[in-house]
């Protein structure tokens, strides 16, 4: 007996139930969220906040955002990342998991710190994976930061992109009454669509 190839299909639609599930209040449990940063956690509290726009401009009511970052010295808690000279923090994991389907707005949220750089001259960022039913994949891209100015402009991974649309991987800083804020929105198609990496 031969096997035959399956036909492909696209991502989910099925993230609330098999990878959010606490935050759309069913009964199993999830092993990341938007709270990713605990009191005992090193490094400057922020949160990111956002939307998935689609290419009319309508935010996306299914999608679900991964990030994926450094610590505050820099670090990432994988094997990969063994570097001595940059402490890990047993109390920061790097990873957080959201849908968009629980505000009214279909906004994001995540309660995290913000990364240091992972090398010397490089500008901080946290890696964004983006899910959505009809992707026949996950889009990857990459959030950088409005207070970076410098460190932004010398960037190596961020010259590679087109001047132009620069600006669709800077999350903007805000003073808030609740903290700081960093406000990055993503948009799938259209004039202002976000830049992907392919990797």
């Amino acid at each position: 007996m031969s096997l035959k190839q399956t036909p492909s299909q696209t991502v989910g639609p099925y993230f609330a139930y098999g990878l959010t599930a606490e935050q759309y209040h069913y009964p199993q449990t999830q092993v990341a969220s938007g709270q990713m940063a605990s009191e005992q956690t090193l490094g400057e509290r922020i949160r990111i906040v956002g939307q998935v726009f689609d290419g009319q401009g309508q935010p996306v009511n299914d999608a679900m955002i991964e990030l994926w970052q450094a610590n505050a010295a820099g670090r990432f808690n994988h094997p990969n990342d063994a570097r001595q000279s940059r402490p890990l923090d047993p109390a920061f994991t790097g990873f957080g998991r959201v849908g968009t389907g629980t505000t009214p707005d279909n906004s994001f949220r995540f309660d995290t710190i913000k990364p240091g750089a992972a090398q010397d001259g490089r500008a901080p960022y946290i890696s964004v994976i983006v899910f959505m039913r009809g992707l026949p994949n996950h889009a990857y891209t990459r959030l950088y930061f409005s207070d970076e100015t410098v460190l932004n402009r010398e960037d190596p991974a961020l010259n590679r992109v087109e001047a132009a649309r620069r600006e669709t991987l800077i999350a903007t800083r805000h003073e808030t009454s609740t903290g700081v804020e960093y406000r990055f929105d993503i948009h799938m198609q259209g004039p202002l669509e976000t830049v992907f990496f392919n990797i």
